[in-house]
This record gives C-alpha cells, structure tokens and sequence, in this order.
C-alpha cells in the first residue's frame, strides 16, 4: 500500500491533498468527512487587509477622532479598542475547524502592503492555526511604479508577518513575477516556509448592455495546470522551500503531476465545491492507483521526478522545448475530407 504522508513547510501531513481556501472550509460539521477523504490539511478562507485596515478607520472616524473635541469627550465616548473590529469571527471559526479535525489548519491573509494588519497572523496562531498562508494578491495600476518596488513592498509584507508568528508561513503566488525563482530565494531569505503557485487573478468580463464589470467567477479547469506544473519544476531542488500547487487538480493524474514536479502540498478547491468529499476520495484513490502502479511505495519517492533540478541547462531546455512545438504544430485535417 502506498504511504501518502508527507512533509509540507515543516508539518507532517497525512496526505499531500489540501482542502485550498474556499468556502469548502465554511462548514466546520463537514470538514472531517473531507479529511476521510484523503485531505491532508485544510486551509480557511482569507482575512483581507482591506477589510482590517477600513473597519478600524471607521472607528477611528467614528470614536476616537471626536474623542478630543471636546473636554468631556473622554467621560462618554468609549476606547474603539472595546469594539470588535473584523477578524474575531474569523479568528472563532479558525478555531472551530482546529477543533474539528486532526491535520494541520492554515490561516490565511490577504495583503500586500506593510501595516499592523499584519498582526492579524499572531492571532490566527494564537487562535490555533499551524501554519499561516500569505496570499500576495497584487494588481499594480500604478505607471510609476517599477517591478523592483512593488517586489521591495511584498518582501517587506513577508518579513513583517514572518516576524508575527512561531508558526510557519507560506507565501502564494501570482504567476507574473519576471525572475520567479530569483524571487522565491528572497522570500525564503525572508523567513518564508513555502511558496503555493498560483493564485488566480480575478479577470472581469464586460457587460455590452450595461457596459459594466461582468463579475462572474469561473472555477478552475485542469487547462490551467500546466502554468503551475512549469513553476514547481522550474523551482523544485533549486530554492530552499517547500512548493506546493493550487488550480487545476481535478484527478488524481492531476495531483501526481504536480508531486512529479516538486510539490509537497497539492491543494483543491473548485473540484470540491462540485463533487464534494467523495470528490476528493476520488482523487486519493487514483493518486494512490497510480503511484502503485509506477511502483512508488510513497508519495515522496515520486516527487521531482520530472522537475528541471535533473536537468543539465533548465534555460536551454525551455528554448529547446519552445522551438519544438512551435514548429512541430501542424494543423488538424478534417477525417471526413479524406479519400
């Protein structure tokens, strides 16, 4: 029988399949049924640094910025500290799903620019997170500026929530950095545990009616695998960090294909908002179907078996593998066209 368990940024899992940040992890009664399943940790879903950082605003706006206007102020106007000011029903439920189940639970936090929000992953670890997920969710708008500030600005966000907690932190991705693995190094110089490729960008269709924002989330598709597949084996055996993958694991082919290329946490979510935690024991068993069959006894045996760490020159072998199928394409020919 092959052993699923596995090391992921320093926590012993039993299985490299993650329930990802979704709202799979809302329902605190169900979540030991996915860890049957096969999940080997579960991720809740994301505190943002807007939502932190406006409600304290408001009652900073609200309170404590009246609170000197006049000499009696102080006797009939409370501390804002009294009120809760956003994270405590998250903070509660975190703590309700480490109650619920016996594998690691992640916080997670959303945000990307320096500030005390980031306090916010003391908590989380206070509230019984095992490790905390930093999602750098960051759409630059900005003409002025450059990639190396708006790196400089993430690095500074990983430092200060590395520095909050004595748990470990893993940093997830977008797919739009230049120099990936130049990055990912810094990340671990910060402190960072781990790296998740990829987060999915909100991409917004419009509305020709209205001409209005089209705000409509499609789940993720096995077609976006690959963009993750080429990140994990660029980055596996050359970075010191544990990798893990989130988008476009579906089945059990997906998931192995991910370990092949160096992941140590395969995380689902759309595949699990559709077929449930029989879903996700679909994918174990042909995780497991296929590793037996490739005769690997664990699941760490197969990982990075396929990644460019095994490769001579990674640069001219992405060149190589471009040129081949650009000019290997040739266009389909219609079967019936035929004599």
């Amino acid at each position: 029988m092959v052993d699923l368990s596995t090391s992921w940024l320093g926590l012993r899992v039993p299985s490299p399949l993650v329930v990802g940040a979704s709202p799979v992890a809302d329902d605190v009664e169900a979540l030991p049924g996915y860890v049957d399943a096969g999940a080997g940790a579960v991720v809740v879903r994301s505190v943002f640094e807007e939502q932190i950082v406006a409600e304290q605003l408001a009652a900073h706006r609200l309170i404590d910025s009246y609170v000197d206007t006049d000499a009696e102020a102080r006797s009939f106007l409370p501390e804002s500290e009294v009120f809760s000011l956003g994270p405590e029903p998250a903070l509660a439920h975190l703590a309700a799903v480490r109650a619920a189940v016996d594998v690691p639970v992640l916080g997670s936090l959303n945000g990307v620019t320096p500030g005390g929000w980031t306090d916010i992953a003391r908590q989380m670890a206070d509230a019984g997170a095992d490790a905390i997920e930093l999602n750098l969710y960051d759409v630059v708008t900005a003409t002025d500026e450059s990639s190396a500030e708006v790196e400089g600005r993430q690095i500074t966000v990983v430092e200060e929530v590395v520095a909050a907690v004595d748990v470990p932190v893993a940093v997830k991705l977008s797919p739009f950095y230049t120099a990936l693995p130049a990055f990912v190094v810094r990340l671990a110089a910060a402190g960072a545990a781990g790296v998740t490729v990829f987060n999915r960008f909100y991409q917004p269709g419009i509305d020709l009616d209205t001409l209005d924002v089209d705000r409509h989330l499609t789940l993720s598709s096995p077609d976006e695998l690959p963009l993750r597949l080429h990140a994990l084996a660029l980055l596996h055996g050359r970075v010191d960090l544990s990798l893990g993958s989130t988008g476009g694991v579906h089945r059990g082919h997906d998931a192995a294909k991910a370990i092949l290329c160096g992941a140590s946490a395969v995380q689902v979510a759309s595949a699990l908002l559709v077929g449930g935690a029989p879903g996700l024991a679909s994918i174990r068993d042909e995780l497991v179907a296929w590793l037996d069959e490739g005769g690997y006894r664990t699941v760490d045996e197969a990982r990075g078996a396929t990644a460019f760490d095994n490769v001579a020159d990674p640069h001219a072998f992405e060149r190589v593998n471009y040129t081949r199928l650009l000019q290997g394409w040739r266009p389909r020919r219609d079967p019936d066209a035929l004599d």
